[in-house]
């Protein structure tokens, strides 16, 4: 393999990984808070069970990596679709360890020290969550969250449910 393939298919997965940050967004706000809300309000329930039904977007989310390493080394050899599979899957870890770990603390551990980045993206993911119904939700991004949602700088309201 010579180095410019080397070379794009490094840019090709950092691009790919790049690119699921707005796949997620979209799918979560569109799709999640839309029609297969029947799946993720159990995310927005608080409940003692290990696994939820939201967890099932994990299974979907990982069949287009499966298929391209599946397709680019079985089927036919191709670096660049292997490539594309590869950022899929990084972009899977990282929302594994930031999402279910960090934040939700489904596995008991989260980093000592915490860079204003990561603050902010707990923030906001906990802001998201302030609501427990489909519709007046903010902050639908994994990975990424506006300054606004610097901790002491966004102010927001529970569900009225909530507070009844």
């Amino acid at each position: 393999m010579s180095t410019l393939t080397i070379l794009l298919c490094a840019l090709i997965v950092i691009g790919t990984f790049l690119f699921w940050e707005l796949v997620a967004w979209f799918t979560h706000k569109y799709i999640m808070h839309g029609f297969l809300w029947v799946w993720h309000r159990s995310h927005h329930t608080v409940h003692d069970h290990a696994l939820e039904r939201n967890d099932w977007f994990a299974v979907v989310f990982s069949l287009p990596s499966i298929g391209l390493f599946y397709y680019a080394t079985l089927v036919t050899y191709n670096p660049y679709l292997l490539a594309v599979g590869l950022g899929i899957l990084c972009y899977g870890i990282f929302y594994f360890i930031f999402h279910d770990i960090i934040v939700h603390q489904r596995l008991r551990w989260r980093p000592s020290k915490r860079s204003r980045y990561l603050q902010r993206m707990i923030h906001a993911h906990y802001i998201h969550h302030a609501r427990h119904t489909k519709e007046g939700c903010e902050a639908f991004g994994f990975l990424y969250a506006p300054r606004k949602y610097e901790p002491g700088k966004f102010e927001f309201k529970k569900d009225r449910q909530e507070t009844q």
